[in-house]
């Protein structure tokens, strides 16, 4: 009989046994929840040891349950850097997104993320001997420097790509070495063949598909082998004084030219200058002796007497003395002009004229 039906005394009511026992017993609380907790997950709700036993079973089996589920959640936490970048297989998979830089998670054993750092600089040191074109053999040494361009490609196209890209730095050395001969590989030919190298590793490199990203290609050294290592540094040696001595060459040439050049110039210009002034001295004085012939022929006298004063002034002034013979006597005229120059010039001139207009006309 329910408790509420009519002729029940409430002897089965909750809530009046609730206010005739005062308040709830902790203990029988716990019980109770043990109980629900054990019939949720498949325990018996009767009483007794063997129902109190399989409650306690049931709990720790969920409270393992929890933990469980909690670090699974945990374990699929992960954070990629600025550098680095992530590819996601699911179940064996690739998925097409890439994982970017910041927090993410995962399902552990249902996914697998490969993490690579794609801005790091990778460097692979490659050193090997090689027939060069004219049939000698040189040690080169040299390192490639990487950086993963494709982190898909690089995580799953091939499975070693350092390994490819030791074999196509090998391949690549051995084209470029065994097209150029032994002297531009030893001199000057290091950069080009670095350059032509870092082309064919690159070529490789997309033709495997190994998402690697040649930045440079550094000749660290180009030598010939131990045995002949000392009859090569003779002839670099001598090779060096050669381009010494041709620089000099060149310098002394860039120098002596310039100067011989002018050299010449000034001796075209005096030449110039000369020839200048010689013409027009011949037509200055054809231009005067046009003008005294017309004098001339106007006063001849007078003409005369002029022409033969400035002739005998023009000779005598390189002279510092004169001897004339006297006509009618022993005695001769001595003409100190060395003396008569240290007076003024207007004197002396006019003393010299004065002189040879006083001597006779047979001395003229």
């Amino acid at each position: 009989m329910a408790w509420n039906e009519p002729g029940n005394d409430g002897e089965k009511d909750p809530w009046g046994s609730r206010q005739d026992q005062g308040p709830p017993d902790l203990d029988e609380a716990f019980k109770k929840l043990k109980d629900n907790l054990g019939g949720m997950f498949g325990g018996g709700g009767g009483s007794g040891s063997s129902s109190g036993g399989k409650g306690v079973k049931s709990s720790l089996v969920a409270l393992v349950l929890g933990v469980l589920i909690i670090g699974y959640g945990f374990m699929g936490v992960y954070t990629l850097d600025e550098q680095e970048r992530g590819v996601v297989l699911r179940f064996g998979k690739v998925q097409e997104a890439v994982v970017m830089p910041g927090l993410s998670w995962y399902p552990p054993i249902v996914d697998q993320v490969i993490i690579h750092n794609t801005s790091r600089v990778r460097s692979h040191p490659h050193d090997s001997e090689m027939l060069t074109e004219d049939e000698n053999i040189v040690k080169v040494k040299l390192t490639v420097q990487y950086v993963i361009e494709n982190v898909k490609s690089y995580a799953l196209q091939v499975r070693e790509p350092e390994k490819s890209l030791h074999q196509s730095t090998e391949s690549a050395v051995r084209h470029v070495v065994g097209s150029t001969e032994m002297d531009e590989v030893l001199t000057e030919g290091r950069a080009v063949m670095g350059d032509e190298i870092k082309i064919r590793i690159q070529d490789y490199m997309n033709a495997y598909g190994t998402g690697i990203y040649v930045t440079q290609v550094n000749v660290d050294e180009t030598a010939p082998p131990d045995a002949v290592r000392e009859a090569f540094d003779e002839v670099i040696r001598a090779r060096e004084d050669e381009v010494r001595v041709r620089n000099e060459a060149d310098a002394y040439a860039n120098q002596v030219i310039p100067e011989a050049r002018g050299e010449a110039q000034k001796y075209m210009e005096e030449s110039e200058g000369y020839r200048q002034r010689v013409v027009a001295q011949a037509s200055g004085e054809a231009q005067r002796f046009s003008k005294l012939y017309v004098e001339y022929k106007a006063a001849p006298e007078v003409t005369r007497e002029r022409m033969y004063l400035d002739t005998m002034e023009a000779v005598m002034s390189n002279a510092s003395k004169v001897m004339i013979d006297v006509e009618g006597g022993n005695n001769m005229m001595y003409l100190p002009l060395d003396k008569l120059t240290q007076q003024s010039g207007s004197n002396a001139s006019n003393v010299d004229v004065t002189a040879l207009r006083r001597l006779p006309a047979a001395t003229r």
